[in-house]
């Protein structure tokens, strides 16, 4: 039995090492496209129902995370769906390494922004570039097993996140400070996706 249990542990091992070494599919560039709507829909609501988001920081605070969280749950089927029919029977170790790779930096994302709000609320005009550092972070932290021109997205979101802060004022909470952003590199990121499968295909 001991055998058994070290035979198996060796394959799960196995798998692992190879998923590890494997380009992950799961993202779907038309949801991930999707996504980049969304956040130039979220950005006209508040730019209609939130004009002002500094003195009205819970609404603002709901237009995003709401967006964040429809989002994330568009992508988290697809992912699934895609996953299942493209990598077949190592999709169950393939989603968990995706999933490993993104989650801190969403934690943290999540733990900062509760942090501010409650002990700093001063500063909450922060929160919008932090969101978008952490959020280039996530890519980078997933780079290791996406197209390597996805780190240019890391790079737009570093970017935007630095020159949000930069900004020093509630300028930050512009409906637009984060749907362009957003819109800009969720495109980017289905664009680089679009562009590794076409490749795949040809090279197939």
């Amino acid at each position: 039995m001991n055998d058994l249990h070290k035979a198996l542990g060796e394959i799960s091992s196995i798998r692992m090492q190879v998923a590890r070494s494997t380009e992950f599919r799961g993202y779907g560039p038309a949801t991930l496209a999707t996504t980049s709507a969304f956040a130039v829909i979220a950005a006209g609501v508040q730019a209609w129902r939130v004009p002002d988001a500094a003195h009205h920081l819970a609404e603002y605070l709901a237009v995003w995370v709401s967006t964040a969280v429809v989002a994330s749950a568009l992508a988290g089927v697809e992912v699934n769906r895609r996953s299942r029919r493209v990598h077949s029977g190592m999709s169950d170790e393939m989603i968990r390494m995706a999933v490993e790779q993104f989650l801190p930096s969403a934690a943290a994302g999540l733990l900062i922004t509760i942090v501010v709000l409650r002990a700093v609320p001063g500063v909450a005009w922060m929160v919008p570039g932090l969101w978008q550092v952490i959020f280039s972070l996530g890519i980078f932290a997933s780079c290791r097993f996406l197209p390597r021109a996805m780190v240019a997205a890391g790079v737009w979101y570093l970017l935007t996140g630095l020159v949000l802060i930069s900004f020093g004022d509630a300028r930050a909470f512009s409906p637009w400070a984060m749907g362009i952003p957003f819109g800009v590199g969720q495109l980017l990121v289905a664009g680089v996706l679009l562009g590794s499968a076409k490749k795949g295909e040809h090279e197939s």
